[in-house]
């Protein structure tokens, strides 16, 4: 674990570098994240997957898979791949300052 700022607020993440406490994020903080991920800036479907992905984990304690994502987001898996390269769910899911999904790698 470390203590890093994003967004203007002290966080804490986990070896991999997601959010231990989801109730610390903001949308400054998406971005942030983002860039770390190579993401110079964010569009309006990567922002719709990342509302999504956290709507999803509000109501249902977790994040969608990236197939789940795929099929109830409004994003294909294709476009998914296209807008988050290294795993939809995974990377979407760590800017959207949620823990990763079940069955990601």
């Amino acid at each position: 674990m470390s203590v890093e700022t994003i967004g203007g607020v002290d966080v804490e993440l986990n070896e991999e570098g997601f959010l231990l406490d989801p109730s610390q994020w903001n949308e400054a903080m998406a971005v942030e994240l983002a860039k770390r991920e190579g993401i110079e800036a964010m569009n309006d479907q990567q922002w719709k997957v990342v509302r999504f992905m956290r709507a999803e984990y509000e109501a249902k304690g977790a994040g969608p898979s990236v197939r789940v994502l795929g099929k109830t987001s409004g994003v294909t898996i294709k476009e998914l791949y296209l807008l988050f390269p290294k795993g939809p769910a995974k990377l979407a899911a760590k800017i959207a300052g949620i823990p990763k999904p079940r069955g990601c790698i």
